[in-house]
C-alpha cells in the first residue's frame, strides 16, 4: 500500500473510533458529575478512583505493545488484538453506565479498570495498525486525520444522547443509560467491519522479539522523548478542561445543563471542521510546526471561553466552536509523527517496534487525563471548597474553578510548545530515512 489510500479504506479503518470515542472523553465529562451528584459518591472519592485506576492501568500499555509486536498471525497482529479488546469494553459499559444509587467507589473503580484496559488494547492496536498503512510522510497525516475525524464523529453521536434524553424528560440518568446502550451496540459492529474489510501489512522482516528493555532504547531517541512529553502535557491540559467542562459552564457561567450538553456538542463540531485544516497545514509545513500552532490555537480558545459573558448563549456558542477547532490537531498530528519515529528507530536498530511505540504514547494519553481528574477534583474540594451540588458557591470556589479550567491548561499548552522547539524529525529527515529503508531497485 505505497500509493494514495482510498477514502473507503481509510473510513473503514477509522470506523471503530465511533465506539471507542465513547470510552474516552464522555467518561471524564459525564461520569464524574453523575457519580458525585446523582449517585452520591464524595467528589474526592470520584477523583481518586479515576486517578488511581488510570495510573495503575498505565503499566499495561508497554506489556501490550511488546505482546503485539511479538504476535504473528495471518489474520493480522493488530487486527487480532483490536478484536480481543471489544468484549472488555462491552462489560465496562454495563458496569459504568448502568450503575444505580448506592454504587460504591469500588464498583466505579472496577468499571473504570475494565473500560481503560479494553480501551488500551483497542487503541494501541488500531493506532499501530494505522502506522503500517502508508510509509509516506503526508499520507500518514491523512490516515490519522481520518482516524481523528471518526473519533470526533463518535463523540458527537454519543453526546447527542444526553441532549435528547434531557429534551424527552429522562434527565441526566436517562442520558447516561442511553450512552451505555449505544456503545454496547456500536463498538462490536464498527470493529467487525474494520477488521474484515481492511488489510494489515505484514511486519518488517528480521525483527527480533520485543522486550521491556526496548523501552529504554526507544526513549534514547530525542524525537520520541520530545513527542511523549508534548503529548503528555496536551493530554493533561485537555483532560482538565474536559473534566471541568460541565462545572465551568453551569456553575461559573450560569448556563443550564441542557445548554452545556449542547455546548459540548458544538465544541466537537468545531473539532470536526478543524481536523481537515490541520491535515492540510501538516502537509504544507513540518508536522511539529503544525502541532505548535494547534497548541497556540487551543490557548486562544480558552481565553475566548473565559471572556464569554455569563448567560450569553450566542457568544458562548461562538466561543465554544472556535475553542474546539484545535481539539482534533494534537491526536492526529502526534500519531502521524509517531509513525515517522517508528521508521527512524527501525533504520537504526533493524527492529519493528510499532506496537511498543504506540503503547508508550497511549500511556501518556492516559497519565494526562488521570492526573487531570485527580488534580482538579481534589483541588476544588480541598483547596477552594467547591460544592458540585450547590448553585451558591463562594467567589473563591468559582475563581478556583476558573483557574483549573483556564489558567493551568493554558500554561500546560505553552510548555508543550517548548518541547517542539528544535524537533529533529523533519520532513526532509524522514524522506532520507524512507530512502534508506526501501530495498534497492532490481537491476
Amino acid at each position: 500500500m505505497q500509493g494514495r489510500l482510498s477514502s473507503k479504506n481509510l473510513a473503514l479503518f477509522a470506523l471503530p473510533c465511533l465506539g471507542l470515542a465513547g470510552i474516552g472523553l464522555p467518561l471524564q465529562v459525564y461520569l464524574p458529575p453523575y457519580y458525585s451528584a446523582d449517585l452520591g459518591l464524595n467528589l474526592s472519592a470520584v477523583g481518586v478512583a479515576f486517578m488511581v485506576v488510570r495510573l495503575l492501568d498505565i503499566g499495561i500499555d508497554p506489556a501490550l505493545g511488546i505482546l503485539m509486536d511479538r504476535t504473528r498471525l495471518r489474520f493480522g497482529r493488530f487486527k487480532t488484538w483490536l478484536s480481543a479488546g471489544v468484549p472488555l469494553l462491552m462489560l465496562a459499559c454495563v458496569v459504568l453506565f448502568f450503575a444505580k444509587p448506592g454504587a460504591t467507589a469500588t464498583q466505579l473503580a472496577i468499571g473504570l479498570a475494565l473500560a481503560y484496559g479494553g480501551w488500551s488494547v483497542c487503541v494501541v492496536a488500531q493506532t499501530s495498525w494505522g502506522a503500517l498503512l502508508s510509509p509516506n510522510y503526508n499520507e500518514r497525516s491523512r490516515v490519522y486525520g481520518w482516524w481523528q475525524f471518526f473519533n470526533l464523529l463518535g463523540l458527537l453521536l454519543v453526546l447527542v444522547l444526553p441532549i435528547g434524553a434531557e429534551w424527552l424528560g429522562f434527565g441526566r440518568v436517562g442520558g447516561i443509560r442511553a450512552m451505555g446502550l449505544w456503545l454496547l451496540i456500536l463498538t462490536p459492529v464498527s470493529t467487525a467491519l474494520a477488521v474484515l474489510f481492511v488489510d494489515e501489512p505484514a511486519p518488517a522482516d528480521g525483527a527480533r522479539h520485543a522486550r521491556f528493555s526496548d523501552v529504554v532504547d526507544l526513549l534514547r531517541g530525542s524525537a520520541l522523548r520530545r513527542l511523549l512529553a508534548c503529548d503528555f502535557l496536551i493530554s493533561l491540559s485537555f483532560g482538565m478542561t474536559g473534566a471541568l467542562f460541565v462545572f465551568f459552564f453551569t456553575k461559573a457561567k450560569g448556563f443550564s445543563t441542557a445548554f452545556t450538553s449542547f455546548g459540548l456538542l458544538a465544541y466537537f463540531v468545531g473539532g470536526i471542521f478543524g481536523g481537515p485544516l490541520w491535515t492540510l497545514l501538516s502537509n504544507r509545513v513540518n508536522k511539529h510546526a503544525a502541532l505548535t500552532w494547534a497548541c497556540l490555537g487551543a490557548t486562544v480558545g480558552l481565553t475566548l471561553l473565559y471572556l464569554t459573558p455569563n448567560g450569553n448563549q450566542t457568544l458562548a456558542f461562538f466561543a465554544i466552536v472556535i475553542g474546539g477547532l484545535p481539539y482534533a490537531a494534537p491526536n492526529q498530528i502526534s500519531r502521524a509523527m509517531l509513525a515517522d519515529a517508528a521508521d527512524e528507530h527501525r533504520l537504526k536498530s533493524g527492529d519493528d517496534r510499532t506496537g511498543l511505540l504506540y503503547a508508550l504514547v497511549a500511556a501518556t494519553a492516559k497519565i494526562g487525563p488521570a492526573l487531570a481528574i485527580g488534580i482538579t477534583f481534589i483541588g476544588l474540594d480541598k483547596l477552594v471548597g467547591f460544592d458540585p451540588n450547590s448553585d451558591h458557591n463562594t467567589s473563591l470556589a468559582i475563581h478556583g474553578l476558573e483557574a483549573f479550567f483556564i489558567l493551568l491548561p493554558a500554561l500546560l499548552f505553552a510548555l508543550a510548545t517548548l518541547c517542539l522547539i528544535g524537533y529533529p524529525l523533519t520532513r526532509q529527515r524522514h524522506d532520507e530515512i524512507r530512502r534508506a529503508l526501501e530495498p534497492p531497485p532490481l537491476v
